[in-house]
């Protein structure tokens, strides 16, 4: 199977938007202020707007549509036609197709976590002037870790699909081939019978 050239361009725009998106949602997070409300003495959290969270489920959605077309091209290293074993390709295969799935899985979660709890906001939180008093806001880094195992995703599948479009180019086909050649081979070739000159 050659490299699809319009393939490894949809994987490659695919995760690299997503970087950006997951960049801009650590740097869109929401921020949280206590404010008295005018009412009673009680005090609420005012959060800024949650583009963050629209920008880490969009990065979260581009993600996982490269991994299923990465999955698809390649029948997920499962259900294709087999690699050459004993190869130096499909060894680089399989280990970068474990490390796109790691780096996949670890990314997802950070950016659907931190969508999650970026949405999360604090109500009501007790008695005016009263000490110790918080917003609940996202960790710093979690969409920043997102958008690094996003990166290292895309690298991941290049180098998994360039291994295994690499190595999956024998398969049932050749030893096929060589059977043919064996089975064509393997038996001796019968000489016709010499004519006897007539007296």
């Amino acid at each position: 199977m050659a490299v699809s050239v319009p393939i490894l361009a949809t994987i490659i725009s695919l995760h690299l938007i997503a970087f950006v998106l997951a960049i801009g949602a650590e740097r869109r997070r929401s921020v949280a202020e206590v404010v008295p409300d005018e009412y009673d003495e009680q005090t609420y959290c005012v959060y800024t707007a949650d583009a963050s969270t629209v920008y880490g489920l969009v990065a979260f959605a581009l993600l996982l549509i490269s991994q299923l077309v990465v999955s698809g091209v390649t029948r997920c290293l499962c259900f294709g036609k087999g690699l050459l074993t004993g190869t130096s390709s499909a060894c680089c295969a399989v280990f970068f197709f474990v490390v796109s799935w790691v780096c996949f899985l670890g990314a997802e979660a950070c950016l659907l976590a931190g969508s999650a709890k970026n949405a999360y906001h604090t109500k009501y939180r007790g008695i005016f002037s009263a000490d110790d008093l918080s917003c609940a806001t996202l960790r710093k880094g979690v969409f920043a870790a997102g958008a690094a195992l996003t990166l290292l995703s895309l690298f991941g599948s290049i180098f998994y699909y360039w291994a295994h479009s690499k190595a999956d180019t024998g398969g049932w086909e050749k030893h096929q081939n060589e059977g043919l050649v064996l089975s064509t081979s393997s038996f001796p070739q019968h000489q016709q019978p010499a004519e006897f000159n007539k007296a």
